[in-house]
């Protein structure tokens, strides 16, 4: 069997830091609208109902993790999704999420 070296373990630290920067229903909002196009923090800031500031704390998690990328425009700072794939993720936990409705459909039926 093979034990989980150093660069291995390194490895996965990285990648549940990137899935506990997901790991909040504001930031898997912010995602899901960032894949269908950039976004300004004052237009989350509408959507969401909260805060600049509470907004822009997501917002740097989200770029800490390096989901995404923000361009400075005059007064304004623009978000974008720096690897547009990781909707892929997002969407597979939608089909985790049918897939034990429908079996616990299936267990009452």
């Amino acid at each position: 069997k093979k034990k989980m070296n150093k660069k291995s373990k390194a490895l996965y630290n990285a990648k549940a830091k990137i899935v506990k920067a997901l790991a909040h229903p504001t930031r898997l909002y912010i995602t899901e609208k960032l894949a269908e196009r950039e976004h300004c923090v004052c237009e989350f800031v509408d959507s969401i109902n909260v805060d600049f500031s509470t907004i822009s704390k997501h917002l740097s998690i989200l770029k800490e993790a390096g989901i995404v990328d923000d361009e400075k425009r005059g007064k304004q700072v623009f978000y974008r999704l720096k690897v547009p794939c990781i909707i892929n993720f997002v969407k597979c936990i939608e089909d985790v999420i049918k897939s034990n409705a429908d079996y616990h459909m299936a267990l009452i039926k």
